[in-house]
């Protein structure tokens, strides 16, 4: 009977996010922002890679969507939205970005870097907002409007790189199967349990960005720059550096992303490039320290 009742309000509560997806006018969001999302699920994702910089890092070229992917994603939620959001930004960006997020009611979250030695260096804000879906696009397009990020829609380009990795073994190390994008090979490992923010589940994890990110840049003769983040609860953030570092894979920042999320989460950020699969061997042995899913 309790596995039958748990079912019915599992589907209710399918429906009623369905229905929530329905009522906002994700074209005018869409408008807004000048693009068109990635949709799973319930979750309306843009990307917002700064395509317009050049960055390197011990001698690779770092491709948008190795670490220079920004995004905002939507979630219907309390009769609008929960808008949440990673952005791109240079040091000269960040307080004018910051002053017009602020003046335009949206919450910054964190800021924080997320590689070591970059050139130019990179910094990452991430945004929260609740309320009027196309009011919070407008104010988060507003806001980038500060930095040069294109805000253009991306133009249809050639057919990204060949993944020059044995990509079948590395879904087979890290337990997932990854997704080949822009040249790079990315992964989303996600968490066992649920994690909440505001009283409301963050499914699906990875648009939202609560799935452990772990991203491989081919660069030649089997090797790979690798680098995303771990999300990680406290007791599991020691042993993770422990073994990254064991395995020759820096850890590159320790930081939170969100304010109210429960479990409470830190995300941390690590580099190296060397073979991919000994990278991927390391970054298992730290998946297992977590409690992350593995198929």
């Amino acid at each position: 009977m309790r596995k039958t009742i748990s079912a019915l309000l599992a589907i209710s509560a399918c429906f009623i996010a369905s229905a929530h997806a329905q009522d906002v006018d994700w074209q005018k969001v869409d408008d807004a922002l000048g693009r068109k999302p990635a949709v799973t699920g319930d979750v309306h994702r843009y990307g917002f890679p700064r395509t317009d910089l050049t960055v390197t890092l011990d001698g690779v070229t770092i491709k948008p969507a190795l670490a220079l992917g920004g995004w905002v994603a939507f979630k219907p939620a309390h009769g609008g939205v929960m808008a949440m959001g990673d952005l791109v930004l240079l040091e000269s960006e960040i307080s004018p970005v910051m002053a017009r997020m602020i003046a335009n009611g949206l919450e910054i979250t964190a800021v924080h870097n997320h590689l070591l030695g970059a050139s130019p260096a990179t910094f990452y804000m991430h945004v929260a907002g609740h309320g009027d879906p196309a009011r919070i696009a407008a104010a988060i397009k507003d806001a980038l409007a500060e930095s040069k990020t294109p805000l253009s829609a991306p133009a249809s380009t050639a057919a990204p790189p060949a993944i020059e990795l044995d990509t079948a073994r590395l879904d087979n190390i890290i337990g997932v199967k990854g997704q080949a994008t822009g040249g790079v090979y990315q992964f989303n490992v996600p968490r066992r349990d649920p994690v909440t923010e505001h009283g409301m589940q963050l499914s699906p994890v990875g648009p939202l960005g609560v799935a452990t990110a772990v991203n491989f840049q081919p660069t030649g003769g089997g090797k790979a720059a690798i680098t995303g983040d771990f999300v990680l609860t406290g007791d599991e953030v020691n042993p993770v550096i422990k073994v990254l570092r064991s395995h020759g894979i820096a850890v590159t920042a320790l930081h939170s992303h969100m304010l109210d999320e429960q479990p409470r989460l830190f995300f941390m950020h690590f580099w190296a490039n060397d073979d991919a699969i000994k990278l991927a061997s390391g970054v298992r042995a730290a998946l297992d320290k977590t409690a992350s899913t593995k198929s």
